[in-house]
């Protein structure tokens, strides 16, 4: 049975207003105890949420739905706590980053937190559904919504409709802020394009599907903001090069598939040569934060191919796209060749045209 991992990230520095987190939470634990098809569901709740410990939560937990309860800072970020408890933002920007990470993965994210429209909209550059606030949200009705919104959830409902109950939950206890939260959602792509492995779909159909697929803005479906349970939004189309977007089987890496071991070696020796060459430090960075997540997916006795396949790919746009020194793009592009051998033609689409071209 597929269960779906609910994260709930909770925070309240010390330098901040009291929240009342632990009755969310509470609240959100007891409505999985009263649905029905609870066995369908899982929830993990972090406390006192640092930066680093949300990066390690994504990482070790592989949520579905992750849920931030909070404080918000409008323009400036998330707060989340460093290590002396106090508060550390996180800008939006920061946070699309470390999601796009995780797009294969995270369905939902919920920013239960004040002035989170902003970052709900960045991280929306690459999760198909967001909820933030945009303005200030009382604790009252961050809790009546969370409520509504797991109650609707657990019984089966959408995402959209979660929404709706969220907010109607806030209407039915008369509180006036019921329009506060705001959803920014399109609906995903047919699961066959986010399966791990489909051996059964062919290369010209697969491409068309990765091509949607990475451009999470424009992606040939309906993109809708809705706020207080507004729809706005329209229809957005993507226009894609049939050129770039086929490949033959005779264009694929030929040779024996290498072994697991094998392709843990060669992420190894990307490492390296991304080390040793002069770039510049975000690039470097950004390059490292891709490929660190594939190997710690490598590592895993079940390896996630097409979260492996994901970083590798964000690791790949960083190399070519760097001004700096190209020369690590042509370096590293045999080495990556040889690891889609390894994840499969299927699940390494995408990666593998970026190499071809």
């Amino acid at each position: 049975m597929n269960v779906k991992k609910i994260l709930i990230l909770a925070a309240n520095p010390k330098d901040t207003n009291k929240l009342r987190l632990d009755e969310e939470v509470r609240n959100i634990q007891a409505a999985l105890q009263r649905a029905k098809n609870r066995e369908q569901f899982e929830i993990i709740t972090e406390w006192a949420v640092r930066v680093e410990d949300l990066r390690r939560a994504l990482l070790d937990h592989q949520p579905t739905i992750v849920h931030f309860s909070g404080h918000g800072s409008e323009t400036t970020g998330l707060a989340l706590e460093n290590n002396s408890g106090q508060m550390q933002l996180v800008s939006g920007e920061s946070l699309a980053r470390l999601f796009k990470l995780f797009q294969n993965k995270i369905e939902c994210v919920l920013l239960n937190a004040c002035y989170s429209e902003l970052q709900a909209s960045a991280i929306h550059q690459y999760i198909d559904c967001v909820i933030g606030m945009k303005r200030p949200i009382g604790d009252v009705a961050a809790i009546e919504f969370a409520v509504g919104f797991y109650d609707a959830l657990l019984a089966g409902s959408s995402y959209e409709d979660c929404f709706e109950v969220g907010c109607a939950s806030i209407d039915l206890e008369g509180i006036p802020e019921s329009e506060t939260p705001v959803l920014l959602f399109r609906p995903r792509l047919s699961p066959a394009s986010n399966k791990e492995t489909e051996t059964q779909i062919n290369t010209e159909e697969y491409f068309a599907m990765s091509e949607k697929k990475s451009q999470p803005k424009n992606n040939g479906g309906i993109s809708q903001s809705v706020s207080g349970g507004t729809v706005h939004g329209g229809m957005q189309a993507a226009i894609g090069n049939n050129n770039q977007q086929t490949m033959t089987n005779q264009a694929m890496p030929t040779g024996k598939q290498p072994t697991k071991e094998e392709a843990i070696q060669m992420l190894a020796e990307i490492e390296q040569m991304i080390r040793s060459t002069e770039l510049l430090a975000d690039t470097k960075e950004e390059a490292i934060m891709y490929l660190g997540v594939a190997k710690m997916a490598i590592a895993k006795a079940e390896p996630n191919k097409a979260l492996i396949a994901t970083n590798l790919e964000g690791m790949a746009e960083t190399l070519k796209n760097t001004s700096q020194n190209k020369i690590i793009w042509e370096k590293t592009k045999p080495v990556l060749l040889k690891v889609t051998d390894w994840l499969g033609q299927a699940v390494a689409g995408s990666l593998l045209g970026m190499l071809l071209k």
